[in-house]
């Protein structure tokens, strides 16, 4: 092929995403006077961070008695004790000041008469090691995650973090065994940038829209996760997908849990608060994953609204004022979406694709691994949801996705920081963009093919086969057949056309590209789900309906090797809760 054409940068270090992690991240290189730049296919406060509702969970005890081992109790239960315990005894340790320290930044926090940071009650999250449900969960009205990232954005700017929005980063540079760069595709022109760096940290996000129905944004396409798989870094537990409860029928958009913390009850097609049967004690506050199963269980069993797939939340006894106060994107959503009132009508809900607890496997540092034996990409780093620390185990609890986001990508800028003068640099080839450029070539070229099938058909069917086989419920057939459909559909992408071949804002281009890492990212999914003999947290095999801890109480990693996926273990950190059967 003729020669890429690219455009050079260096800086020491670079961050890929500007949701909570990133921006936290820059923050710490910021203070530090490291020369680094922010790169991001989004304006940074378009990040999907904004979308996260209901609070960020920390042991403030603001309201009542609270203790951060008594949240680590609560995260490593509710993630089926697959969590690694000594990150979440950092993070819920961490969540404290990081709390604090956003409060001091300037976030608007829900107060109490008394002037402290509001607390209200999440699923999952406990008194006294499981007695009864605490008020942890720190709020801004329903936009606590719009507050965050305004909050942190606005920091970044007084500081004079450099950025580079609406540069999709396509391919990482690894040579050696550490990460030397990124390849980006500029979308305002269409040209290939080769952005050099002694340390990188991806925090680029979550993979929700491999599903059909999904509270993800369009944008949320898994890129930082793939783009490490086919750079030869491995994925951790990426067969444990959260399913949010609440989404709204049909459309996914979340309904946070906040509605049900501050009293919002889940009613089947017989008007009965079904959750009393299953969880007598949290009742509707009870983990993700075993509140969505509930909810499939009822329809299931006939007990669906109009004998149809959801049932209602209710939320007509909170009271209108209550509802515009606390929970007022929740009550507009619902009008606007759903066309009803929520202070008189209840409103139809179904679990939607929420949450990915895999990811790029880091130590609780945010220093990638190479391998399940702890060996470490040199200067490649990753937080957030793209991350697994894993802190989130099989499930991950409301709120602490927030948590997750600070705690870590403070570390991995602070990581950085300890780390950049023993790192150095690479010249890196032009030749480095050629991966991505053939690819760009393979879908222009194909455009000119009127019989190839199209980018869009190709992902609706990858959405109804991972919806279909490897959703809530899953069988060995049914991800049998999953695994073997996402091949089949991995193939036929590389045939498939588009119908924009032009150079500047190619959202066709893009959305393919998107499509190419999402493929990768459902078979991962699958394979792992078909590999994971066992039910645990969100991980729910209706042929092997019991978690098994002698043989599957073990991290998967999966790394591609000459186009095939290989399985190995990695031992999961126990350090003081020792795992015991799951009750609420």
């Amino acid at each position: 092929m003729p020669k890429t054409e690219v455009v050079r940068h260096r800086f020491d270090a670079l961050v890929v995403g500007a949701g909570g992690a990133g921006l936290y991240a820059a923050l710490e290189l910021a203070k530090a006077k490291i020369n680094f730049a922010v790169i991001t296919k989004l304006y940074p406060t378009r990040s999907h961070t904004g979308a996260a509702q209901g609070g960020i969970g920390a042991a403030l005890g603001n309201l009542e008695e609270d203790s951060p081992l008594w949240h680590a109790f609560d995260t490593v239960k509710g993630g089926d004790y697959l969590c690694d315990q000594d990150a979440v005894e950092y993070m819920c340790q961490a969540a404290v000041e990081t709390v604090l320290e956003l409060e001091h930044m300037g976030l608007p926090f829900s107060r109490t008469p008394e002037g402290k940071i509001a607390q209200r009650r999440f699923g999952g999250h406990t008194r006294n090691y499981g007695q009864g449900p605490v008020r942890r969960s720190c709020y801004a009205a329903d936009r606590t995650g719009h507050m965050i990232l305004q909050t942190l954005y606005q920091n970044c700017i007084k500081r004079g973090v450099p950025f580079f929005d609406e540069f999709h980063v396509v391919d990482l540079i690894v040579s050696d065994g550490a990460a030397r760069g990124v390849v980006a595709y500029e979308i305002k022109t269409g040209g290939l940038h080769i952005i050099e760096a002694k340390a990188v940290v991806f925090a680029t996000g979550g993979s929700g829209r491999m599903f059909s129905i999904t509270s993800n944004a369009h944008a949320l396409t898994g890129d930082g996760m793939a783009i490490a798989l086919m750079s030869g870094v491995p994925l951790q537990d990426m067969e444990f997908f959260q399913f949010h409860p609440t989404g709204i029928y049909k459309l996914g958009i979340l309904l946070s849990e906040a509605a049900r913390g501050e009293g919002g009850i889940l009613k089947n097609g017989k008007g009965e608060r079904f959750m009393e049967r299953y969880s007598p004690k949290l009742l509707d506050l009870a983990p993700r994953d075993i509140v969505s199963r509930c909810i499939y269980l009822e329809v299931r069993e006939g007990r669906g609204v109009q004998g149809k797939d959801y049932v209602h939340l209710d939320l007509t006894h909170i009271g209108r004022k209550v509802l515009d106060e606390k929970l007022p994107d929740i009550t507009e959503f619902v009008r606007t979406y759903m066309g009803l009132e929520p202070a008189t009508d209840m409103v139809p809900v179904q679990p939607t694709a929420h949450y990915a607890m895999g990811g790029v496997p880091t130590d609780k540092t945010a220093r990638v691994l190479a391998k399940a034996d702890g060996t470490k990409v040199k200067g490649f780093y990753a937080a957030g949801e793209c991350a697994c620390v894993s802190v989130h185990g099989g499930n991950r609890l409301g709120t602490n996705s927030l948590v997750d986001i600070l705690v870590f990508g403070r570390q991995a800028g602070r990581s950085i920081v300890e780390d950049i003068n023993q790192l150095s640099h690479e010249e890196i080839p032009d030749r480095a963009a050629n991966r991505a450029a053939e690819l760009f070539s393979q879908f222009k070229t194909n455009a000119k093919n009127p019989a190839a099938e199209t980018v869009g058909k190709i992902r609706e069917e990858m959405r109804r086969v991972m919806t279909e086989h490897c959703g809530v419920f899953r069988t060995a057939q049914g991800l049998t057949d999953c695994v073997s459909q996402i091949e089949d559909t991995v193939d036929r992408l590389t045939r498939a056309r588009i119908f924009d071949t032009s150079a500047t804002f190619n959202t066709d281009l893009l959305e393919a590209v998107e499509l190419h890492n999402l493929l990768r990212l459902a078979w991962v999914t699958s394979a792992g789900a078909k590999l994971r003999e066992e039910s645990r947290g969100a991980h729910s095999r209706e042929d092997f309906p019991k978690r098994n801890d002698a043989q599957w109480l073990k991290h998967t990693f999966c790394e591609l090797k000459d186009g095939k996926l290989a399985f190995s273990f990695k031992p999961v950190t126990i350090t003081q809760f020792q795992p015991q059967e799951r009750k609420y």
